[in-house]
């Protein structure tokens, strides 16, 4: 196993003092094309979505307006750097579902639908060095998943020795998990009025639900 220490800066929880991250460490998991199961569930989920935003708002969903307004009190504008969970139900309001990828990046689309808040997912072999959640700077800039050049001033991150590689906005390509992943580091950006045992409780499940498609062992773990 890859082993990688997390720290939250202190300015985190001066600003919102009950933010706080949920942390997953797998290890000997096996990313693949996804079974039909999981693509099925996917799509069904995206579907039922669809449907049920057919007469709500998108502020309707907790998860989604709780994470606009840390947001906004990190300073960041919500309606132009979006997260990445309302960014996701943004794009079934318009039924532009998501394509199937691999069996990790499909459960933890997933897992994000389902919880209404961001995720990362990184391969823990490209991580170098401590890893530490803070928020971001003009400096703190990488190529993102979205084939964009990405600036997360005001935007959390997870930074480690080579420099800014993740955050609820969109992850970078540099610790994308691909088929050739066998550790990996799973963040959640809990909802900050979430306790301690609810969120240990929801990190434990999504745990399994990940494991049980990818195998391998997990470890987690609140900041």
């Amino acid at each position: 196993m890859v082993a990688v220490d997390f720290h939250v800066n202190p300015e985190m929880t001066e600003i919102l003092p009950d933010f706080k991250i949920g942390i997953i460490h797998y290890n000997n998991i096996t990313v693949s094309d996804s079974p039909q199961m999981l693509k099925g569930r996917l799509q069904l989920f995206q579907e039922q979505l669809f449907f049920d935003m057919d007469d709500k708002e998108l502020t309707d969903f907790p998860g989604l307006l709780e994470w606009r307004l840390a947001w906004k009190a990190l300073g960041g504008d919500p309606s132009r750097y979006r997260p990445s969970a309302e960014a996701l139900y943004r794009r079934v309001r318009k039924q532009n579902y998501l394509d199937p990828v691999n069996s990790a990046i499909d459960m933890n689309s997933f897992l994000s639908l389902q919880y209404e808040i961001p995720l990362g997912l990184y391969d823990a072999s490209q991580i170098e060095g401590d890893v530490e959640i803070r928020l971001g700077t003009v400096e703190d800039r990488y190529e993102g998943l979205n084939n964009r050049d990405n600036t997360l001033d005001k935007i959390i991150v997870t930074r480690d020795a080579k420099g800014a590689f993740g955050s609820p906005y969109v992850d970078s390509k540099r610790t994308a998990v691909t088929p050739q992943t066998t550790d990996a580091i799973h963040v959640f950006y809990l909802r900050p009025s979430m306790n301690r045992d609810n969120a240990i409780q929801l990190l434990t499940a999504a745990g399994n639900m990940f494991t049980g498609i990818n195998g391998g062992e997990a470890q987690l773990f609140v900041l």
